[in-house]
């Protein structure tokens, strides 16, 4: 049964210090949402695994507000994003239960619906305009008056233009995730405590994992394998992750071209037959990848708030409320601990740390959608840097030499810019079963998905390879998005 108390944000885990060497079947080379996703999905698969990263959850994951927005996080030109975006929204509900009750507490999942507003004409355009091309995608949006909305969210200023509800976009705590996915994947293997008073779950068996994810009626449909409930083909537990706090600097490659793991920076390695790399922006510094191949990644930066409604005051919001004011978008995500998250602004440019000017703009905003935002109080200003590729889709698959052959042992996940959050089920998922072999409940569209995240979609032809310099990564997509 899953306790009612959130995950510890700092859950215990086992140490490597300094590693000499250390061997898994499968290791992940970094650990935010989505890495820890995946280690927790091939652990789960009955596969070991290690996770390689400095500061776990320190990165793009820390400052991410958790929407989980495959309506409203609609832009124009990005098509081939909708249908991964709805099928792991799709998949939330089942992830969110499996982990909660690995991690033994609460990950911050609310289901409440979001508002999406406008404050001047423009923007009440614009929204109406988006909201022909949501519908045209089948997805719910519906309008409604100034008085309805402020009786839904009372806080909203009285002066607003539009209001639209969008009932499926919901929310998740991402530092509650990371800590879930980190005690979920450090737990040890389940055991029946003695004397418990609840009725006995079944010991793991070829037809039920140790490490389930939402009950199973008695005739659930198999895997493929035979081995266990649709989703879970391992039928055991891999075991307790190995954290590496270390910075993985290369992979390690075998005579005949394999990839057996990865070299880290104090001079150990980590020995495995799979490596997934999900390093983020790192995704360039690491040596000894293949030949070729550059994926071209920019870091996408931006800035977030954190706010706190003052002691003993009413919550400010109960759903998360975006809009567009003047043009610019803004969101507010009222967290189940008082706090309001504010975000977000989206720049390319040299400065690492907080934007004063960004700062100022999302504040100004935020008080013209919610006047009540001057009375919290602010308590982080943070800035991070996300992945962003080209067409600001996710790079997911397996990773091709030259010649076009898969390289034996490698698979990559990154570039997931502001829908790592949102994308973490489905991102998990696929690419265990890259590892592991097997398939979804749903294998044509999976294989559309992995089409559309294809990692060499942005490879020159061979023969313009020698001698060239590599192409720039492109600029930003359409304007008037929000990051994640």
């Amino acid at each position: 049964m899953t306790s009612a108390h959130p995950v510890p944000a700092t859950a215990p885990h086992p140490l490597v210090e300094q590693p000499v060497h250390v061997r898994a079947d499968v290791v992940v080379v970094g650990a935010g949402v989505i890495g820890l996703a995946t280690a927790w999905e091939l652990r789960r698969r009955g596969r070991s695994v290690a996770v390689v990263d400095p500061e776990p959850g320190s990165g793009a994951s820390r400052a991410a507000a958790g929407m989980l927005a495959p309506v409203s996080e609609v832009q124009y030109q990005q098509e081939p994003l909708y249908p991964l975006m709805t099928a792991s929204a799709a998949e939330y509900p089942a992830f969110v239960a499996a982990l909660e009750q690995a991690a033994g507490g609460t990950v911050g999942h609310r289901a409440t619906e979001t508002l999406v507003c406008g404050v001047d004409a423009a923007d009440r355009q614009a929204l109406a305009d988006l909201r022909e091309l949501q519908a045209r995608h089948g997805m719910t949006v519906e309008q409604l008056s100034l008085r309805a909305a402020r009786a839904l969210e009372p806080a909203l200023s009285p002066r607003l233009s539009a209001a639209f509800r969008i009932p499926d976009d919901h929310q998740v705590d991402p530092r509650g995730l990371v800590a879930g996915l980190l005690a979920a994947l450090t737990a040890p293997e389940p055991s029946e405590p003695p004397g418990s008073a609840q009725p006995p779950e079944p010991p793991a068996s070829p037809g039920r994992s140790r490490f389930p994810g939402p009950a199973e009626p008695p005739e659930s449909p198999r895997s493929p394998e035979g081995a266990g409930p649709a989703g879970f083909p391992g039928g055991r537990d891999g075991g307790p992750a190995r954290l590496v706090h270390g910075r993985a600097t290369g992979l390690r490659r075998s005579a005949e071209g394999a990839v057996t793991g990865v070299r880290l920076a104090d001079g150990g390695m980590v020995s495995a037959a799979w490596t997934v790399l999900a390093p983020g922006t790192g995704l360039g510094d690491l040596e000894e990848l293949p030949e070729g191949w550059h994926p071209p990644l920019r870091p996408v930066h931006g800035d977030i708030l954190r706010a706190r409604v003052p002691a003993g005051a009413p919550e400010l919001l109960e759903r998360t409320v975006r809009s567009l004011v003047h043009g610019t978008p803004v969101y507010l995500v009222p967290r189940t601990d008082g706090t309001v998250v504010i975000g977000a602004t989206s720049r390319e440019d040299d400065l690492a740390g907080p934007s004063a000017g960004g700062v100022f703009r999302l504040l100004r905003d935020a008080q013209a959608l919610v006047p009540g935002v001057a009375d919290l109080e602010l308590v982080e200003v943070l800035a991070r840097a996300r992945p962003g590729t080209p067409d600001d889709i996710p790079y997911l698959g397996r990773v091709r030499d030259p010649d076009g052959s898969p390289v034996p042992g490698l698979v990559v996940s990154t570039g997931y810019f502001r829908h790592g959050v949102l994308l973490a089920p489905l991102a998990a998922r696929l690419a265990a079963q890259l590892v592991v072999g097997g398939a979804g409940p749903d294998p044509g569209a999976d294989a559309e998905h992995l089409a559309t995240t294809d990692p060499h979609r942005f490879d020159r032809p061979v023969e313009a390879r020698r001698g060239d310099p590599a192409p720039a990564a492109a600029g930003p997509g359409p304007g008037n998005r929000s990051t994640r």
